[in-house]
């Protein structure tokens, strides 16, 4: 029936094909596989596990030698990421105010794009970079949660930097890279987990999706997430080919929102009572964010990889 070859065909086919079906299972049979044991853990509850295994196995395959490697381009992300999400958000709040522009609040602006889908950047850094890539991973996962987002609107005071977050994601990454440079044999061993496990995790991060939420949030929170990919996701390609990174469509790979951002608004909303009014509406708009982004980044580092091919298959056949 040549199913794999059909799904490799698709842009991050690997990635998004066993998302969607999982957030298609998730919004209208979501107790399909709430049936606990080994069904619940691998197709509804299991991501953390897996991703972490995947991590794993990535981690195994960074040479001690470009060790100083991954924390550069996880700095560089990081940056790039959080920098520009304020930025933005900043300036809409500053010339609209909090009711923001096209209905999209500069609360949900800041949450949706300072904060990255981990997950998906470590399996898209799999696919299409190297162990660097990957293990970038630890140190883009402090833009997770909502410290950054406070950062932006000046209330650094009132927050914690979430060091857990980098832990948890360093953690295993550091465990395969130790045993990777200590035994050959042991990278060698874990080196087919770096893209088996990409489809496996990529169905439960699904099933945490609802796409009804795309029609609660409305037009407003699919321009959201349209403007997180294109904007953040072309700002990672450019500085990685500025800086001439092997793989500068992994920079494209931050386009993304996590889904711990979906709570991001309420929070800001308990501690600074003027964003109240718009919390359940930015909180809409996240949500819907974090669905198209889930769907478009892949898409858009998978057409960036064909254009990078293209383009070398261009100039190796000029330099004959």
């Amino acid at each position: 029936m040549k199913i794999l070859q059909t799904v490799k065909k698709i842009p991050g086919g690997m990635m998004v094909v066993p998302l969607i079906l999982g957030a298609l299972t998730n919004t209208f049979f979501p107790q399909f596989f709430a049936v606990g044991g080994f069904t619940e853990a691998l197709f509804k509850t299991g991501a953390a596990t897996l991703l972490g295994a995947f991590l794993f196995c990535n981690g195994a395959q960074i040479n001690i030698k470009q060790a100083g490697t991954p924390i550069l381009k996880g700095v560089i992300l990081l940056v790039t990421k959080v920098g520009i999400g304020a930025l933005i958000g900043i300036v809409v709040n500053y010339y609209f105010g909090m009711e923001g522009v096209l209905g999209i609040t500069p609360l949900a602006i800041v949450a949706a794009m300072t904060n990255k889908n981990g997950g998906l950047y470590a399996a898209l850094a799999g696919e299409y970079g190297d162990s660097t890539d990957v293990g970038a991973t630890s140190i883009i996962a402090l833009s997770d949660g909502p410290f950054f987002t406070l950062l932006a609107f000046g209330a650094t005071g009132l927050a914690e930097v979430p060091f857990s977050a980098l832990i948890a994601a360093l953690i295993p990454i550091l465990l395969g890279f130790i045993l990777g440079n200590l035994d050959e044999d042991i990278r060698d061993f874990l080196a087919p987990g770096t893209t088996l496990l990409i489809p496996f995790f990529a169905f439960p991060l699904g099933a945490a999706l609802n796409f009804g939420q795309l029609i609660t949030a409305g037009a407003s929170g699919i321009i959201l997430g349209i403007a997180c990919t294109l904007i953040t996701g072309f700002a990672g390609y450019f500085v990685y080919k500025l800086l001439k990174f092997e793989h500068p469509v992994v920079g494209a790979a931050i386009g993304s929102t996590a889904g711990n951002a979906v709570g991001t608004p309420a929070i800001i909303a308990t501690i600074d009572d003027g964003f109240s009014a718009i919390s359940a509406e930015a909180t809409a708009q996240v949500a819907a964010a974090i669905i198209v982004t889930a769907i478009l980044c892949p898409i858009l580092v998978s057409l960036l990889n064909k254009y990078e091919k293209k383009k070398k298959r261009i100039l190796a056949n000029e330099v004959e």
